[in-house]
């Protein structure tokens, strides 16, 4: 069992308002002040002793403090290089805080936290790259099982919409594919610092290390969940038809667009956003 911390999170230096360092626009840096959402996010994650924890965007520190207290250890990723200074001062002398000075949308966490195997994932992400970091961690699923994430409410409606929503789409499907999804509580734009214009959520991801899948139809999955949303306005048939090389060499090697679908058992005039998942499988095994 990992002894007691020596040290409380009140003794750190969080930096609020750090001098001479402003939010960045271009990171699209909007800073989580709110000591109550801070200790829900907390509660959610439930940090066990011994285990390691991956925060991307570590900013000034708010979430950090706690999280090393409580984690056995603590992968903190940081691309703003003006904050590392301020990390390493606030944080730097504690044996379970490594610092990684990267873009979290080539990181390779798998690497990071080495010797261990696996770890879980907390993180307040920028609105201007959060669908890709989402992406990202998603891909390295083979050493993440748990991400709680801070996402722009509009994304995390468009993560949890189920077929027949207006708002499902290619990130709809690529979720639901590999992970559990739990939609925990909802942050007002006065909890940032500075405030955003919009509403945020907060929400859990179990992964799912394979999806019954082979790599090779994992592959050809997301080239035809891409093509079927290609133009929302038109059908799953018509998206198809309209599809790239080489899926389109693929789809008329197997009779064509309308034979897939048939085989699929799939009614041609449907649209994209209507598909569960077991049918967007089942396309691809009509054209293995």
């Amino acid at each position: 069992m990992k002894d007691e911390c020596p040290f409380h999170p009140s003794s750190f230096s969080l930096h609020p308002s750090a001098p001479g360092h402003r939010p960045s626009k271009r990171f699209g840096q909007n800073f989580l002040t709110d000591k109550s959402i801070i200790k829900r996010i907390i509660a959610a994650l439930n940090p066990l002793p011994g285990e390691t924890i991956v925060e991307i965007g570590a900013g000034r520190g708010a979430l950090t403090a706690p999280l090393i207290e409580r984690a056995g250890q603590l992968v903190a990723i940081e691309f703003d290089r003006n904050l590392i200074p301020i990390l390493v001062d606030a944080f730097g002398a504690q044996e379970n805080f490594k610092l990684v000075q990267t873009d979290a949308l080539i990181a390779d966490i798998c690497a990071e936290i080495r010797p261990a195997t696996t770890a879980r994932v907390v993180a307040n992400l920028p609105y201007n790259i959060a669908t890709a970091v989402l992406q990202r961690l998603i891909e390295q699923r083979a050493c993440l099982t748990e991400l709680i994430l801070m996402l722009q409410k509009e994304v995390v409606d468009r993560i949890i919409a189920p077929p027949g929503s207006g708002e499902r789409g290619y990130l709809s499907v690529f979720v639901e594919a590999y992970c559990e999804t739990e939609k925990l509580f909802d942050v007002g734009p006065a909890s940032f610092r500075p405030a955003p214009k919009v509403w945020s959520t907060v929400v859990r991801l179990k992964l799912r290390p394979k999806i019954g899948l082979d790599l090779q139809e994992e592959k050809l999955l997301w080239q035809v969940v891409s093509a079927g949303f290609a133009q929302r306005r038109k059908t799953i048939l018509n998206n198809l038809r309209s599809a790239p090389s080489p899926l389109q060499d693929r789809l008329k090697a197997h009779g064509g667009a309308s034979i897939v679908l048939c085989r699929a058992e799939v009614e041609l005039q449907r649209r994209a956003e209507t598909l569960a998942l077991d049918e967007w499988t089942r396309i691809v095994r009509a054209l293995g």
